[in-house]
């Protein structure tokens, strides 16, 4: 999951973290954060729905899904600012940079616009597309109010923290945004408890969401000298529109992919349903996670790499993120078919699990989603966000076709099948952009078949274990998930990748630990 292993003169003259290093520091700030909001989630939810209600509760979860497609009218300046800067590490004009910060927030008060129309079109909707009883709808209407203004609030807050991330500095955050994930969870406890409902868990977001912007902008200017505002140029807008324009298609894309299948369940059946799969599908949602933020955390380093057309090393980078990602999918997935069950049951209740066919699709789902992901950050770190977006837009509509009908026929499962068939068409798409990225040609591998007949095995016995193994204690649970996984990786790892590989990963591995002292 990394780059490079020499080490980045500092300031000072000494030698700082290499690329792996920092990558490697990237992802355990990442996976502090995330783990530290999976706590609170386990903490938080069961309350939440105690508090809400089974139906209020997918009332609230769609609610949320609702608004993160209101991500995609926002321009995003603040990612194509990430790309930009990690690209272009190398320069050092710090007048430059700032010109990149104001034209972001110049691209930004171009799309607000379309920010507040949109913004005005979903709360008007809201009560419909969540079903809520007549008497729900001022309260539907201005929790989702209360979750836009939220996000218009993120967009401003997110300047820092992408210039922290473009310029491999994420892991300064590092304890930062897990103490801001414990707040939120207490608000939101103590929002729940005091009756407030929809309007009390929206408004947590508002208040959780301005602290964390005074406290990101505070950390940016503290550890990137030249960090600030410059009045951008016209061509410094005018790249940074097109940038955005197409990252703004492809957010549309992304939310339609990945946002749709809670509103498709829940327009084409029940709100009840939404929480039967929001809950069967939490922890493959959890992986999910786990991955997104250790891949994106080599992504400015391999977006360096690629930026001084240095392809060969780069393509070398893909392989063993690949590599790693299926190692982590295929051991996370079996362990989650053996255990989910048993989870569930102990956390909100059996009544609540959609059952072994249903929880093996939405692991299937989830590592299909896992490859597609990392190949959507190279070629995004390419800067060649164009293509990408094109093909993720015949996998939306080709989805879109395929899983309404086929969840009004089998339900959940139906659903599930449509999300597989219709991002088939990234999964054959984007390995042939990153090829086109690192100027290669195709070349068929018996190790990629090979693995896929070891997750194939290793899914199918897990699942049979899950249906025959139920936990009965917190304490049992944890000892078996842990032996699972352990085994699911082992195995894994010693009979999937070639030796040449294997020796790859560990190279990468020692490579995490400095040869001398270095201070982050």
């Amino acid at each position: 999951m990394a780059t490079e292993l020499v080490g980045i003169p500092t300031a000072a003259g000494r030698r700082g973290p290499t690329l792996t290093q920092r990558a490697s520091l990237n992802a355990i700030a990442s996976l502090l954060d995330y783990a530290a909001k999976l706590v609170v989630g386990f903490v938080v939810t069961p309350i939440v729905v105690a508090g809400l209600g089974r139906s209020l509760f997918g009332t609230w979860e769609m609610l949320n899904r609702l608004v993160t497609y209101m991500s995609a009218a926002d321009g995003r300046p603040t990612e194509a600012i990430r790309l930009m800067v990690a690209n272009r590490q190398a320069v050092d004009d710090a007048t430059t940079q700032r010109r990149y910060v104001g034209a972001a927030l110049a691209v930004w008060l171009l799309f607000l616009p379309i920010i507040m129309a949109a913004g005005g079109v979903v709360i008007w909707l809201a009560p419909g597309v969540t079903k809520a009883a007549p008497p729900l709808h001022d309260t539907v209407r201005i929790a989702t109010a209360l979750l836009l203004a939220s996000f218009f609030m993120t967009l401003v807050a997110g300047v820092p923290e992408s210039v922290l991330r473009g310029m491999n500095l994420g892991y300064r955050r590092m304890g930062l945004q897990a103490s801001l994930n414990l707040v939120g969870g207490l608000l939101m406890i103590a929002a729940v408890r005091a009756g407030l409902g929809l309007v009390g868990l929206g408004g947590t977001q508002v208040v959780l969401t301005f602290i964390t912007g005074l406290l990101f902008w505070s950390l940016a200017r503290r550890y990137v000298p030249w960090f600030g505002v410059a009045r951008p140029t016209r061509d410094d807008v005018r790249a940074l529109l097109a940038m955005s324009a197409w990252l703004t298609a492809g957010e549309v894309v992304v939310k339609l992919l990945l946002a749709s299948d809670v509103l498709i369940l829940g327009m084409v059946l029940s709100p009840a349903v939404v929480a039967s799969y929001a809950l069967t599908g939490y922890a493959a949602r959890t992986a999910i996670g786990i991955h997104e933020f250790t891949t994106s955390a080599a992504m400015p380093g391999l977006g360096g790499l690629i930026g001084r057309g240095d392809h060969a090393r780069a393509a070398q980078v893909r392989r063993e993120l690949q590599t790693l990602t299926w190692l982590l999918v295929t051991g996370i997935g079996a362990t989650i078919l053996a255990w989910n069950p048993s989870f569930l049951a102990l956390w909100v209740g059996r009544q609540h699990y959609a059952g072994p066919w249903v929880d093996l699709l939405i692991v299937v789902v989830a590592v299909q989603t896992a490859f597609i992901r990392t190949d959507a950050y190279i070629i995004d770190a390419a800067l060649r966000p164009r293509p990408r977006v094109l093909v993720g837009a015949a996998a939306t509509l080709t989805t879109i076709a395929l899983a309404v009908p086929l969840t009004r026929a089998l339900g959940i499962a139906g659903l599930c099948v449509g999300l597989l068939a219709g991002r088939s068409v990234q999964s054959l798409g984007y390995p042939m952009l990153v090829r086109s990225c690192f100027q290669q040609r195709f070349r068929p591998s018996l190790e990629a078949a090979r693995l896929l007949g070891i997750t194939a095995l290793l899914f199918a016995a897990s699942s049979a274990l899950g249906r025959q193994v139920v936990a009965g204690s917190w304490p049992a649970w944890g000892a078996g998930l842990v032996l699972t996984l352990a085994l699911s990786v082992g195995v894994a790892l010693l009979v999937g990748p070639s030796a040449a590989t294997r020796r790859a990963i560990y190279a990468r591995v020692r490579g995490l630990w400095p040869r001398g002292a270095w201070k982050p």
